[in-house]
């Protein structure tokens, strides 16, 4: 059974910063891209960033660019966002999930249908 669970969110001060973590169980997550998302209030799930199997690759929403990084540690079945700069519209749940094509080459990695395992969210709050 494949476990994603995300970690680090909370309530900061707009300009302040944040890192979450999502760590996978159940399988390696080794050659499959890794996207997180993001949920508002009354809003579709959104792309925020992503990294490609080998982890030489990073793509992230206009909204995000220049502020966030993603980044990911193979050996610990782990990804990294870091979130600087915060903006109260980044206000939302975030959500980690697995591609699920392995070695996927391609660079379209905002479709949400394209990932089949997610985690549970972790909220971010950035207050004004």
């Amino acid at each position: 059974q494949v476990q994603l669970v995300e970690s680090g969110g909370g309530l900061v001060q707009a300009e302040g910063s944040l890192r979450l973590s999502c760590t996978t169980s159940g399988r390696t997550f080794s050659g499959y891209a890794m996207g997180w998302f993001r949920q508002a209030p009354g809003k579709e799930r959104e792309f925020v960033a992503a990294i490609n199997w080998s982890g030489r690759n990073t793509y992230y929403s206009d909204r995000v660019k220049g502020r966030f990084t993603l980044s990911r540690d193979n050996a610990k079945n782990t990804v990294y966002l870091q979130m600087n700069s915060l903006k109260p519209e980044d206000t939302a749940v975030y959500y980690c999930a697995i591609h699920s094509r392995k070695y996927y080459s391609g660079t379209d990695y905002a479709r949400h249908g394209d990932y089949n395992y997610w985690g549970q969210g972790t909220q971010v709050t950035v207050s004004s």
